[in-house]
């Protein structure tokens, strides 16, 4: 054989062997390549919506954190004022409770005023009428002489 019948057996072998690889081989391995491309973008892609997706999550967390602190903030406020009323508004009863407690200690001291200023009034009208009595030296009758009595007890 010769060395280019060898070379032109090569060459038609080798032209058989392109094309048989590029008839079955190639499309399989482009196939794998382009279905790995796919995979390996569909990877990406997920990893930069993952990547907004905590951004807009970590956002979402600050605004329910910095809503829940004025929730919070708002409450205890809110507590507070509530706390200042009942307060007052304990102040406010008591103070009331003192005011009735003195309006019924300065009366009931008015009645027992007047209680005693008549008891003086009467006991003033017996030493006068027993006072008189001695002077008279006979008995004066306190029915008959009530007018006088009443008047005498008026005067002091």
């Amino acid at each position: 054989m010769d060395i280019n019948m060898s070379l032109i057996g090569q060459m038609i072998t080798f032209a058989v062997l392109v094309w048989v690889s590029m008839k079955f081989v190639f499309p399989s391995l482009n196939a794998a390549l382009d279905e790995r491309a796919k995979r390996i973008a569909d990877g990406l892609a997920a990893a930069d919506q993952g990547q907004q997706a905590m951004v807009v999550a970590e956002k979402r967390a600050a605004e329910a954190l910095t809503g829940a602190r004025e929730e919070a903030s708002q409450r205890v406020a809110d507590a507070e004022k509530r706390a200042q009323l009942v307060a007052e508004e304990i102040k406010a009863n008591a103070q009331a409770e003192a005011d009735r407690i003195i309006a019924q200690a300065k009366a009931e001291a008015e009645q027992q005023l007047a209680k005693a200023r008549e008891a003086l009034r009467a006991q003033v009208a017996d030493l006068a009428v027993k006072g008189a009595e001695q002077i008279l030296k006979r008995e004066v009758n306190a029915s008959a002489h009530a007018d006088l009595l009443s008047r005498l007890a008026v005067e002091l």
